[in-house]
């Protein structure tokens, strides 16, 4: 049993909230402002709370990560290396053969419509691999 309070207690976007909360500086603005972006992109995601601290979207398998340092807010798309990003909005993590991360420091300006369009390709990846896995739609009613 957890003690009471404990992270078990709170949903993973109570624990997003706490953490924007705690940030209490750029980052928390930086990550909240990306939160809302990820969430009118796709209505249907969903948020996770993985690794002990870091926010996670996920729809049909995991779409991004939202970590915090001390200059910077990451966006690490899981499978980023498999997306077109034609507004070059990727510019970290780039050797990989998996993922690719966004860079975001203090007074940066998001590209709205480019980030909002690469969402929509993550998930449409995602649900287009989900459709193609064996048994995959006994696992998706669960």
């Amino acid at each position: 049993m957890g003690k009471s309070g404990s992270q078990e207690a709170r949903s993973p976007s109570q624990l997003i909230d706490e953490r924007i909360t705690e940030l209490g500086d750029w980052r928390g603005e930086m990550l909240s402002r990306l939160r809302a972006l990820i969430q009118q992109a796709d209505p249907e995601i969903v948020e996770e709370w993985k690794w002990r601290g870091v926010p996670v979207w996920s729809h049909a398998g995991i779409i991004c990560t939202g970590e915090t340092y001390k200059n910077v807010v990451k966006l690490t798309f899981a499978k980023g290396a498999s997306l077109e990003d034609p507004s070059h909005l990727f510019n970290a993590s780039l050797e990989g053969n998996t993922r690719r991360a966004i860079d975001f420091h203090e007074g940066d300006r998001i590209d709205e419509e480019a980030l909002t369009a690469l969402i929509r390709a993550a998930v449409a990846l995602n649900t287009s691999s989900a459709a193609k896995r064996p048994g995959s739609a006994s696992r998706m009613s669960v």
